[in-house]
């Protein structure tokens, strides 16, 4: 049953091609609860298949993603926190989930827009906190894109040497998402201690 899945997954994104990888990590990055896992994987494959170029797709794919989070950031900026709220849980964005995000940019300040992109359940979201608080544009697009390829990579990569077995790729996911998690959690601890000392 997985392989049918996974096998349908990676026949769409070839029948879509590039414009199908942006348009499903524009929605990941965006308001659509959408795993990027399910566009860059595939890709991946399709790369080391020779249907794709994986460079090409890493590009598409972190420009869909940046696309959708200036998406996010804009409609923060334009109609503000009460809009957000109201008329999110019809998009699947819960005011918890708001709150949620704008606490971990407080606490972490512009570089939470690069580390966020890395976390599971605040990825879609990082791009509002930002976007309430009028972050600098230039400097939210380049965190923002630093992050989101780092991720996009990271996917493409497992995909192109690994996609050919399903739970190899599963697991590689899981454990380079918790070393991700753990690498951050270090480097905004240092990052912290030395605005301290600023």
């Amino acid at each position: 049953m997985l392989h049918d899945i996974v096998n349908f997954i990676v026949d769409t994104v070839e029948s879509l091609g590039y414009i199908g990888i942006f348009i499903m990590m524009f929605l990941e990055s965006s308001f659509f609860p959408f795993p990027s896992e399910v566009a860059m994987i595939p890709a991946g494959v399709l790369a080391a298949q020779g249907k794709m170029n994986l460079f090409l797709a890493i590009m598409i794919g972190i420009f869909g993603s940046l696309s959708g989070a200036l998406f996010n950031y804009f409609l923060a900026v334009k109609f503000g926190r009460g809009f957000l709220v109201k008329y999110g849980k019809y998009f699947f964005i819960k005011e918890e989930t708001i709150a949620k995000t704008e606490k971990f940019f407080q606490e972490h300040g512009a570089i939470s827009t690069f580390s966020g992109r890395l976390i599971p359940a605040v990825r879609q979201y990082i791009s509002f906190p930002a976007g309430l608080a009028k972050m600098d544009l230039k400097t939210f697009s380049f965190y923002t894109t630093l992050g989101a390829g780092t991720w996009v990579t990271i996917l493409a990569l497992i995909g192109y040497f690994f996609g050919a077995n399903e739970a190899l790729a599963k697991e590689y996911t899981k454990e380079i998402t918790i070393g991700i998690i753990a690498a951050l959690a270090i480097l905004i601890f240092w990052y912290i201690k030395r605005q301290k000392k600023v």
